[in-house]
């Protein structure tokens, strides 16, 4: 791999993370005045900038890590209905769910999704019946116009075949549901591409060290790079706070008095490697409330998650023996021993979900978003499901248009004359990318391997033949990064001039799989971070 140490950096690009892009990126944000400034790149600040683009704003989005960099990538990987709402009467909201799931999946980005099968096992002694389960499982199908198929109820024998290391000891029956899964990192990064497209101005790795306030109003935002240091500000008419777990503490920069409106649940990921192929996901019910799900996901099997009150430093949230023990032992209810080993976990996570304050058990809160307004006019947005992003940006947007005196309304687009399923950079079918990598991906250079044309054609969409271009003209760069891993060195350099990655972590972690696999080793790191200061 010696090739890679003189790669040269590519072209500037308008997306580009690069130093001297920053440095430009920059001196636009400081010199002009935004109608919205949106502080937070999680996916809700990423949404509501998208939706304010598209509705003719003037945006800009800044976060003070990478985009996803916290809790929006550290989620179930799941777009789904919310099955365990039924049991609470909430219909309509999992009619609700269900579309934009469905909207998500089909239309919006059908290359950074796919349908997953759910196998829910119901054991003697359990918490729900087989026949209760049956009918909520048909109920939930309905509820998504059997878009899935219908749901219903097979026998243990059938199930194990599918997941092998199903427990099928007291295993009753198992009702069967569908719905889909992604790769969060990579939703939420295709929907800042799709923001910048629409006109906003974007920066990662900005830190918001004060608010600007004109005649009591906030009005903009100090910043310092957490690069190298520079501070720069940015001028706005109006201030979105999206920064999730931090909502608080940027609502106490605008009011040293508010008082706090969220309250914080820690939720923990393990990540294993399989000892057999599944082809579908167990969620065992682990009482009334909370399931646990062991998912098949990135060629690897995910297992979570927890749900316990957190009051400590959003930054310092971590998986810890705790949560480890009480996954592996919660999972176990419903898989065999000998895929439950410690030697197996590659990887862990935990993210924050925010919840509205308020007394009670965080497994039983409602996941609602809610919007306040600030003493200085400063709009704060918290909480919230992945499911239902694009949703959530459309409802910012008509808060924004319903403000008293109207700041913005004047110069949107009406809401409603938006594109509702505006679909994301690269759609396309990932099967016909795949295959046309296979056939001519590789083409004049060496023959791209069809586990990694199909993990481009997955993770890309037709973009996957931006990064075959640079393999080709580059073969070191047509070299796998690990060997036990599908992705391509030509993936680093398209994220350091596509994606606005500046970090190892941010290509390891966010922009392809190496971390959640065990294999960003000491090598592996050095050479991308010698690639992103090329």
């Amino acid at each position: 791999m010696s090739t890679l140490q003189s790669v040269p950096a590519l072209g500037t690009h308008p997306a580009n993370g690069s130093t001297a892009s920053r440095a430009e990126t920059r001196e636009q944000l400081s010199k002009a005045t935004y109608d919205l400034l949106v502080i937070g790149g999680g996916i809700l600040g990423i949404s509501t900038a998208w939706h304010a683009a598209q509705a003719g704003l003037r945006v800009a989005l800044v976060d003070a890590g990478d985009f996803a960099g916290a809790t929006s990538s550290a989620s179930s990987k799941l777009l789904h209905g919310g099955l365990r709402y039924l049991q609470t009467g909430a219909v309509k909201l999992v009619a609700e769910n269900h579309f934009e799931r469905r909207a998500v999946s089909r239309e919006v980005a059908p290359h950074l999704s796919n349908p997953l099968t759910f196998y829910l096992p119901v054991y003697k002694g359990g918490p729900h019946g087989a026949a209760k389960l049956g009918a909520g499982v048909f109920a939930y199908s309905a509820l998504s116009a059997f878009g899935d198929g219908v749901g219903h109820v097979i026998s243990a024998a059938k199930a194990q075949r599918d997941v092998p290391e199903l427990r099928t000891e007291n295993l009753k029956a198992v009702a069967v549901y569908g719905d889909d899964q992604m790769n969060d990192s990579r939703m939420a990064l295709m929907t800042v591409r799709a923001a910048a497209a629409a006109g906003a101005t974007v920066l990662n790795h900005s830190e918001v060290t004060g608010l600007r306030f004109t005649q009591g109003r906030v009005t903009g935002a100090e910043l310092k790079d957490r690069l190298d240091g520079t501070e720069y500000g940015v001028s706005a008419r109006l201030v979105l706070n999206a920064t999730g777990p931090w909502v608080d503490h940027l609502r106490k920069m605008e009011d040293p008095n508010a008082a706090p409106s969220i309250r914080l649940s820690k939720g923990a990921h393990l990540v294993l490697k399989r000892t057999a192929p599944w082809k579908a996901a167990l969620a065992t019910p682990i009482d009334k409330y909370r399931i646990t799900f062991a998912l098949p996901w990135e060629d690897m099997l995910l297992l979570g998650t927890t749900d316990e009150e957190y009051e400590g430093d959003p930054a310092d949230v971590a998986v810890n023996e705790k949560d480890t023990a009480q996954i592996l032992d919660e999972a176990a209810f419903s898989i065999r021993d000998q895929q439950l080993s410690r030697d197996l976990i590659t990887y862990s996570f935990a993210g924050l979900r925010v919840l509205p304050g308020g007394p009670g058990d965080t497994s039983k809160a409602k996941r609602e978003t809610v919007v306040t307004e600030g003493s200085g006019g400063m709009l704060s947005v918290a909480g919230g499901k992945w499911t239902t992003f694009r949703h959530i940006g459309r409802t910012i947007m008509n808060k924004l248009a319903a403000l008293p005196g109207g700041p913005l309304a004047d110069d949107m687009e009406p809401i409603a004359h938006l594109p509702k399923k505006l679909p994301l950079p690269g759609i396309a079918n990932p099967n016909a990318v795949a295959h046309r990598l296979l056939v001519d991906g590789g083409t004049p250079g060496p023959r791209m391997a069809p586990d990694t044309a199909r993990h481009l054609a997955t993770h890309y969409g037709s973009l996957s033949f931006d990064i075959a271009r640079l393999a080709n003209e580059d073969p070191a760069l047509a070299e796998r990064i690990h060997p036990d891993a599908p992705e391509i060195w030509a993936q680093v350099v398209y994220a350091r001039d596509n994606e606005w990655a500046e970090t190892v972590d941010d290509v390891l972690r966010r922009r392809t799989t190496l971390t959640i696999r065990g294999l960003d080793t000491e090598d592996v790191r050095t050479k991308v971070k010698d690639l992103l200061t090329d």
